[in-house]
């Protein structure tokens, strides 16, 4: 019984010919990244910059704006309030007060007096554990790099490896993107986000790759641009409907989820899309930069 397939089974898109339009989006995509970050920086959440977090219910529907009237009169500096799970659930962030733990726990007071509602969590984060989450989770992420570029390495060769780092450092720099040019909070969940993005992306250049080094055994007169050209193409199907599921899934979470399910679903999706561009459109022409010789003495 044969699977089912998106498209024709003899696709021949050239992809190949295309790569240098693809190394001018991947560069565009870095390089505005790395200039964002330098203009903008990120914006930190409470999560890495400290400060204070409250889970809060009201007595019927939250009003979100006359909440937000009565935060600002304390003046407590940088405020966000925003609804989550249920219409009178509220998710109150207030930004790291001076004064150490003492000013901590008077803002805390001041916002208990102001408030007519029930605390269910309070929170607060310093400026020092901010920075230590901050260090643990680029940590998180190039360790994650690390351990991918060894697996590909032994399964495949270095150069494979190579490849596939470079095609998802491209991709986390590509949800870095959204969230500096769109100042989008960045905090614990934005590296979830970037993990997730890096570990969806590696399974499919993984099985881009595993045909790649099946069609270097089974054409041995071809050229390795037509080989590669013709792996892409041959799972090209298989890409699309299982990046296409997982999009399903997630933009019902984004559409259908609330607003801090849709907070934390949004760049998962945008990550999957450009991981899935960078499988079928980056990683396999970054191969045209080594040796084709070395390929074929490694598959014979």
């Amino acid at each position: 019984m044969k699977g089912f397939n998106l498209l024709p089974t003899n696709t021949n898109i050239p992809f190949i010919k295309g790569r240098y339009v693809t190394y001018s989006i991947a560069a565009i995509i870095s390089l505005t990244t790395l200039i964002c970050y330098l203009i903008w920086g990120m914006n930190y959440g409470i999560d890495f910059k400290g400060g204070i977090m409250l889970e809060a219910k009201t007595k019927g529907p939250a009003n979100i704006s006359q909440l937000r009237q009565e935060l600002n009169t304390l003046s407590l500096g940088e405020v966000s309030l925003q609804e989550y799970g249920s219409p009178s659930d509220v998710l109150i962030r207030v930004e790291h007060q001076p004064g150490g733990e003492k000013g901590q726990e008077e803002a805390i007071n001041k916002i208990k007096q102001s408030l007519d509602v029930e605390f269910r969590r309070i929170e607060t984060v310093g400026p020092k554990l901010g920075e230590e989450l901050i260090s643990n989770g680029a940590q998180a992420i190039i360790w994650g790099l690390l351990a991918m570029l060894v697996y590909i390495w032994f399964r495949f060769e270095w150069q494979f490896g190579v490849c596939a780092i470079i095609a998802l450092i491209h991709d986390a720099l590509g949800v870095l993107a959204l969230y500096s040019i769109f100042r989008f909070e960045f905090n614990t969940t934005a590296i979830v986000a970037i993990l997730t993005t890096i570990g969806y992306s590696i399974n499919d250049t993984v099985v881009i790759y595993d045909r790649v080094r099946e069609n270097l055994r089974k054409f041995k007169k071809k050229t390795i641009p037509d080989i590669l050209n013709i792996s892409i193409n041959e799972t090209l199907s298989r890409t699309i409907l299982t990046s296409g599921s997982t999009l399903l899934a997630l933009f019902a979470l984004y559409f259908f989820g609330g607003e801090v399910i849709a907070t934390y679903s949004f760049p998962i999706i945008v990550g999957i899309i450009i991981g899935t561009y960078s499988s079928i459109c980056l990683a396999p022409p970054l191969l045209l930069f080594f040796s084709a010789r070395h390929f074929r003495q490694a598959e014979e």
